[in-house]
């Protein structure tokens, strides 16, 4: 997921480079980004990861 966001490549060209479907490549992308926003605010009454 961090070389999606850092090398300012295409999901669909990452994925292709390490052999993984650019739909599951998104689809962790998209969680490591509710899993950041989560910890920064886990002890907000409300808000943290759905169980």
């Amino acid at each position: 997921m961090e070389l999606v966001r850092s090398s300012g490549r295409t999901v669909t060209e990452v994925a292709r480079e390490l052999g993984v479907s650019s739909e599951d490549l998104r689809g962790w992308v998209k969680q490591a980004r509710v899993d950041r926003g989560s910890q920064t605010s886990a002890n907000c009454p409300g808000r943290g990861r759905r169980h």
